[in-house]
């Protein structure tokens, strides 16, 4: 017997010449040849698996992914027991975001080949798009354990903790990543993120700009080092920046937004407005832009687009408002006709706003709701006992065991927008009246402690989890010592909280009367504040109460993030006509300048004034 080999058939050569030549055409650039080369061979064989699998990675590398998922699973449904063609599927899955396909594809190719750490890999980020974490970094442990440097999926182990809030363990695996590959962009991006998240906004920049030193490219490291400088108050700078990602992709809609809200913080509201419609016309539904341009034309008095707008709250995760749409088994009001029907009042907002925008309660009544049942915290129940068109007043808690005895919900800030309020027909603010007993018990607790003259109520704090906090709030009392020079006058402080303390233990050179902690809710605030001649106070409920009770009232406003129902550059308020001078930082930290303007008007208000007797 000859020991020579059996030649292959001509039928068999040609095929595997013409595969080969198809390979060597994709190789070199040729798609088209090599496309024709792969078609021309499985017409002649199309049960040729190998040919489908070449035919779906040339189509895959052009971008025709539907074409190439069935070059795919036309090669797989040949030969199912090709780990490389399950996980090259998944990877297209994956680019298509079909994550739970990709995950499918990527466990048949881990069965035929359990140590594949990039088909581990692939997994954990499969898993990690559907927010499976702890799948997901078991995954992606697995691949790191196969191959230790698989710095992509020890990064992606450090994403999964960064999500679970593990911030000190996601930040020792991505340096363990970048002291393996210093040169990997990604994980000297992810540093920065969890940086960024541990306020760590130095250090986060300093990781974005070397992640941007090494891939120049990364509209993605612009954007999140710009978010850095805004958040370390350098909003010129963010500009600038945002500026450079828009020149590397101009239809880049997440960079006209976050420009939009850099000149919004360098005071150029117009210049911003323009990228907040870039931003929307490249995204329709971008409901952080819908409410950063709704806020933006509110803040100029532009009320119909602005209300509108700002109604997107309720689409934003991040706001309560989202979370109050989803737990209320009611429909939401959008201004059909009330007729006849029982409305349900739902405060989702501060204290503030339920003060300001209480004026409307009135009128959704007389829209002609047979009932309309206000949700609110109790401290505002006696305040609110007594106001027209509110027929309860309910907890929160109270509510859920009711809401069958209502036909729709509805938030005192969607009102505006219903009612079609603009600016030239906001209602008036006259809607609240202080309890004459409790007036009359402050009447005699002032004139026991003070002497006779006019009395200014002061607050220089205001609720330290409000996201503005650091900038609107007073560093201490002491700021306001000028408020001293005007002859004649004491001061009673209205603060209440922690920093009442400060108010309990004044300085000899600035005497006040501490009365914050007497006030046991906002009705007893009314009363006390309708004893006074005037509230000096930073943007918090007091203003609101102050004004809406026709008491004058200056209010403090922060230069940065000013809120945008004080309207851009105004010295008054359309909301408070009567009642309310607004005194604005004309830069970052500076409140001796609206602290100075106070008393000047001061002087001259309580020169013309004749004088309180007591």
């Amino acid at each position: 017997m000859s020991d020579t080999p059996t030649p292959r058939s001509a039928a068999d050569v040609a095929p595997r010449a013409m595969l080969a030549l198809a390979k060597h055409l994709h190789g070199a650039g040729r798609s088209q040849e090599a496309a024709e080369a792969l078609r021309s061979l499985l017409s002649l064989q199309p049960g040729d698996a190998e040919a489908h699998l070449a035919l779906a990675l040339l189509l895959h590398d052009q971008g025709r992914l539907p074409d190439a998922e069935a070059a795919y699973r036309a090669s797989l449904a040949l030969r199912p027991d090709h780990a490389e063609a399950h996980k090259r599927l998944g990877n297209l899955l994956m680019q298509q975001e079909r994550f739970a396909d990709a995950e499918q594809a990527y466990k048949q190719a881990l069965a035929l080949n359990a140590q594949d750490a990039d088909a581990l890999g692939n997994l954990g980020r499969s898993l990690y798009a559907q927010q499976r974490l702890s799948e997901a970094a078991l995954a992606s442990h697995l691949a790191v354990t196969l191959r230790p440097d698989y710095v992509e999926a020890q990064v992606d182990v450090a994403c999964v903790l960064r999500d679970l809030g593990r911030l000190p363990e996601a930040e020792a695996t991505l340096r363990t990543a970048i002291a393996k590959c210093p040169e990997y962009a990604d994980a000297h991006f992810n540093l920065g993120i969890v940086l960024e998240k541990a306020a760590r906004f130095s250090e986060a920049e300093g990781s974005y700009r070397e992640a941007l030193k090494l891939r120049p490219d990364a509209v993605a490291g612009y954007n999140n080092l710009g978010n850095v400088l805004q958040q370390s108050g350098r909003p010129l700078e963010a500009a600038e920046v945002y500026r450079q990602a828009l020149a590397l992709n101009p239809s880049a809609a997440p960079s006209h937004y976050n420009l939009a809200t850099a000149l919004r913080a360098l005071d150029l509201p117009h210049e911003a407005e323009p990228h907040y419609r870039s931003a929307l016309a490249l995204k329709p539904d971008y409901f952080d832009a819908q409410f950063g341009l709704g806020t933006l034309l509110l803040s100029l008095g532009r009320f119909e687009e602005g209300w509108r707008l700002f109604e997107s709250r309720y689409a934003l995760p991040r706001f309560l408002h989202y979370k109050t749409k989803a737990m209320l088994p009611l429909p939401q009001w959008q201004g059909e006709s009330l007729e006849g029907r029982s409305l349900l009042v739902w405060q989702e907002d501060g204290l503030g706003d339920v003060i300001q925008f209480g004026r409307y309660l009135p009128l959704l009544k007389a829209a002609g709701a047979k009932r309309v049942d206000m949700v609110c915290a109790s401290s505002l129940h006696r305040l609110f006992a007594n106001v027209e068109g509110v027929d309860a007043l309910l907890t929160h808690d109270a509510a859920k065991a009711q809401y069958g005895d209502y036909d729709c919900w509805t938030s005192l800030l969607s009102a505006p927008v219903h009612l079609g309020t603009t600016i030239d027909t906001i209602p008036p603010a006259n809607y609240l009246q202080a309890d004459e007993a409790r007036a009359a018990h402050w009447r005699e607790r002032l004139a026991a402690a003070l002497p006779p003259g006019p009395r200014i109520g002061l607050v220089w704090k205001g609720n330290p989890r409000h996201h503005n906090d650091a900038h609107r709030s007073l560093n201490s009392l002491s700021s306001l010592l000028p408020l001293w020079s005007i002859p004649g006058v004491s001061f009673v402080s209205l603060q209440k909280g922690q920093d009442e303390d400060e108010a309990q233990r004044p300085q000899a050179f600035q005497p006040l009367l501490a009365l914050g902690h007497e006030l046991t809710d906002f009705a007893d605030t009314a009363a006390l504040i309708d004893q006074l001649d005037l509230v000096v106070c930073v943007d918090t409920s007091t203003a609101h109460l102050a004004a809406t009770l026709g008491k004058p009232c200056c209010v403090l406003l922060p230069y940065h993030d000013p809120d945008w129902r004080w309207l851009h550059g105004r010295s008054d308020s359309p909301w408070y006509p009567c009642a309310m001078r607004v005194f604005r930082q004309p830069r970052e930290g500076n409140w001796s300048a609206p602290v100075e303007a106070i008393l000047q008007a001061g002087l001259e208000w309580f020169a013309a004034q004749s004088p309180r007797v007591a």
